[in-house]
């Protein structure tokens, strides 16, 4: 993701596909550790669906994700995808987003920044952005109701140039 100076919005298309590539040695330890901790079986279906959502990197919905995998050749059921996601969310490689009626959308977590969405009404298009301004939100609410923040999602509904 682009870094942002201090003033001004950063944009960004999301992860880049080669960002998330070249975190997948460290992502399979993460997840290996975490399998054999939490006492899961590691699965060959469970390291392919990790892979290919690293390798594509960016945002999905379980539907697109099938569709990836079957168009390599590979057969997963979507029990396997939706289980195989929980685990990924637990371990915190994985986030899900329920933008407004909308499918629900995962994005690879690992190493990803703390960041924001700007999503087109029209036509669903996602916008991630960065502002540190958004930090002085956190510090106003800790300062005004003694309430610490310990993490945000914001999501900002639109409509994109495409409109």
């Amino acid at each position: 993701m682009k870094e942002v100076s201090e003033n001004k919005i950063g944009t960004g298309k999301g992860i880049k596909n080669q960002e998330t590539k070249d975190q997948w040695p460290e992502v399979e330890k993460v997840f290996t550790a975490f399998v054999e901790r939490e006492g899961y079986r590691k699965t060959p279906e469970r390291y392919l669906i990790l892979k290919e959502i690293y390798e594509s990197g960016g945002h999905f919905d379980v539907d697109e994700l099938h569709m990836r995998i079957r168009q390599k050749g590979k057969k997963i059921s979507r029990a396997t995808l939706y289980n195989t996601l929980e685990l990924l969310m637990a371990c915190r490689l994985v986030l899900r987003h329920q933008f407004e009626e909308g499918a629900t959308q995962y994005e690879p977590a690992y190493g990803n920044r703390q960041h924001h969405h700007a999503v087109c009404v029209k036509c669903g298009k996602i916008i991630e952005f960065c502002d540190p301004r958004v930090g002085d939100l956190d510090k106003a609410l800790e300062e005004v109701f003694n309430f610490r923040v310990t993490h945000r999602s914001l999501v900002v509904y639109g409509e994109c140039d495409s409109h």
